[in-house]
């Protein structure tokens, strides 16, 4: 697309009299938007000792702060984006700019949000998330087709169409958005890290030997 408005420019600039500016597409692809949603009993939430119902219940007044504190909602978009990253990556798509699509549409209101939201379903008492996000991705041109490993991630997740790949990555921020919050709201997200850190080492130093 930005191949063809940088070829077009010359004849829209003959047709209208006017002056060739910036011939590039928006990364905030605000006509793009996917949404993804959940239910989950609260049983599955348990932690430990600690009961199901309680962990949700905790989740969701963890999203809520999001909703009243821009400090913590960038942190909280940004552990979405923990996992939406790694798959457009691996599908040879350009995350910067979905990044820099998914900060933009948080601050659309004109105070950075959450762009997912969770909440305990009174009638009954599941917990439910839904995340809405612009998503701009393909599957034809650049790397995605000829990189060995961008083809074997599309074919791995069985995908034929670009929107479906954008539903899948959708789907994919809202689990994780999912596991960070009940993370933060039990253990604490250190402890999740450092068994992390400690798996890495292993499995390097195991390389190593």
């Amino acid at each position: 697309m930005n191949t063809m408005a940088e070829a077009l420019a010359p004849t829209l600039c003959e047709w209208t009299g006017g002056t060739t500016g910036l011939r590039i597409l928006s990364n905030l692809a605000d006509r793009r938007v996917f949404r993804a949603q959940c239910s989950i009993l609260p049983e599955e939430l348990g932690v430990g000792e600690l009961p199901g119902q309680e962990v949700a219940r905790r989740v969701v007044s963890a999203a809520r702060f999001a909703r009243y504190d821009s400090y913590r909602a960038a942190t909280h978009n940004k552990g979405i984006m923990n996992g939406i990253d790694p798959v457009v990556v691996a599908v040879g798509n350009d995350w910067r700019a979905v990044e820099a699509g998914v900060h933009a549409y948080a601050s659309r209101s004109g105070r950075y949000l959450p762009v997912s939201r969770w909440d305990l379903d009174e009638a009954s008492g599941e917990l439910r998330g839904e995340i809405e996000i612009p998503m701009q991705l393909g599957i034809v041109g650049g790397v995605t087709r000829l990189h060995p490993t961008a083809k074997f991630a599309l074919e791995l997740m069985g995908v034929s169409s670009a929107q479906q790949l954008a539903r899948i990555v959708t789907a994919v921020g809202l689990a994780q958005n999912l596991g960070a919050l009940r993370a933060l709201a039990t253990e604490g997200i250190q402890k999740g890290h450092m068994r992390l850190h400690a798996k890495n080492r292993e499995m390097m130093m195991g390389a190593a030997g």
